[in-house]
């Protein structure tokens, strides 16, 4: 399983050769800024299984923890592409900056508390922050 993916304007583009362990949407307040949307959709990947090409800059965020969230996007077009945590091992890539998202489907809602009220949730299970272990 290869996956591949960048961003916009196609100076940052990447290989994942692992499957994803977790793919869900996030509704956190800097979530949406960053995106400019009302949500994030993400997917948690090994690390050590990305490989990347052309330059990212990192902003770093902090998460309701206090612990720092680097936010590393495309320098040229701004396209938000990867998001790293304090979890050693694990990182996190936007999903739409996947090449193909027909077999993504996320596993749930992160930060549930901050959804737009006009965002729809379907039938995928809602947490007000992030639920324990993830």
């Amino acid at each position: 399983m290869t996956k591949t993916g960048g961003c916009l304007c196609g100076k940052v583009r990447y290989t994942l050769s692992a499957e994803p362990k977790i793919c869900v949407t996030c509704h956190c307040k800097n979530c949406q800024r960053q995106a400019g949307s009302a949500l994030s959709i993400i997917i948690g990947v090994p690390e050590d299984a990305v490989e990347f090409t052309g330059e990212i800059k990192t902003y770093n965020d902090t998460g309701d923890s206090g612990a720092t969230v680097r936010r590393q996007f495309c320098p040229e077009c701004g396209s938000p592409v990867f998001t790293r945590l304090e979890q050693p091992g694990l990182m996190f890539i936007k999903a739409g900056t996947l090449d193909d998202t027909s077999d993504l489907q996320p596993a749930f809602h992160c930060y549930a508390k901050s959804a737009q009220a006009w965002t729809p949730m379907g039938d995928i299970p809602g947490f007000e922050t992030v639920p324990d272990g993830m």
